[in-house]
């Protein structure tokens, strides 16, 4: 049983993770998105990339599959299934690059990966057009690359799906659906990899709790909250994510 539990990190590690968590669940329960971009950064520069970044898609996949029933009686699953294809070649791809890279380039990596979807996620730029197979292929292998170099692949899903002429019901349920098929495939990739191991499931049951009590707590706010004002703090966040995570800071920071 010791021997899964997160004993070598200290004390003030674990608090900060078990916090990063809660505050990315909360951003994940109230927008849908944004949980790995405020989680990795902060959980890169503390216990490396190649262990936060499984870690956090441990957490999603266990407390995400309730959702799934209902996404599949209401996504278009064709065009989630061409997405999905395109994940299929992105993932592995990312998984790659997530065990191959350094450490530290990795991290610069997330950071600069982190910032740049932040950015369009905040210029509310859409794709307006109809989803064609191609260029929906296209968007599930940048996502796939993404989500298996850091999990975070979700605004270009997010972006492509939320601008098309498709009922927001539909929306909702493809975003759920497609992530459900890419974190199998990123589970597939890593186990091949090495990535997950026992420091992992331990890490990942000393943070999923916090993590859960904040998607409840951001699924409430949902419907109580100024949307607009509450997406505002969740970009500040990630953007405070993405500073702290910077590998040039370690030696202030931490």
């Amino acid at each position: 049983m010791y021997e899964i539990l997160p004993l070598q990190l200290s004390t003030g590690t674990i608090v900060v993770l078990v916090i990063a968590a809660f505050v990315a669940g909360c951003a994940r329960g109230f927008s849908g998105f944004g949980g790995a971009l405020i989680f990795v950064p902060v959980a890169s520069a503390l216990i490396g990339a190649k262990l936060a970044v499984p870690l956090l898609l441990i957490v999603d996949l266990v407390l995400t599959p309730g959702l799934i029933p209902k996404a599949w009686r209401s996504a278009d699953r064709g065009n989630v299934g061409v997405m999905a294809l395109g994940a299929m070649i992105g993932v592995p791809s990312g998984t790659y690059l997530l065990t191959h890279v350094d450490g530290v380039m990795i991290r610069w990596a997330i950071v600069a990966i982190v910032a740049g979807l932040l950015a369009l996620l905040m210029s509310g730029w859409r794709y307006h057009g109809r989803p064609h197979a191609s260029l929906t292929a296209a968007v599930g292998m940048t996502s796939g690359v993404f989500s298996g170099a850091a999990q975070v692949g979700g605004p270009p899903v997010v972006a492509y799906w939320l601008g098309g002429a498709i009922p927001p019901l539909t929306v909702r349920a493809n975003i759920v659906l497609y992530f459900a098929i890419s974190s199998v495939l990123s589970i597939t990739s890593y186990l091949i990899a090495g990535l997950l191991t026992w420091e992992t499931v331990g890490l990942s049951l000393t943070i999923g709790p916090t993590f859960a009590i904040g998607l409840y707590i951001g699924s409430r706010l949902f419907s109580r909250a100024n949307e607009a004002t509450f997406r505002r703090i969740c970009y500040g966040l990630i953007a405070t994510a993405a500073i702290i995570g910077l590998p040039a800071l370690d030696g202030v920071l931490r």
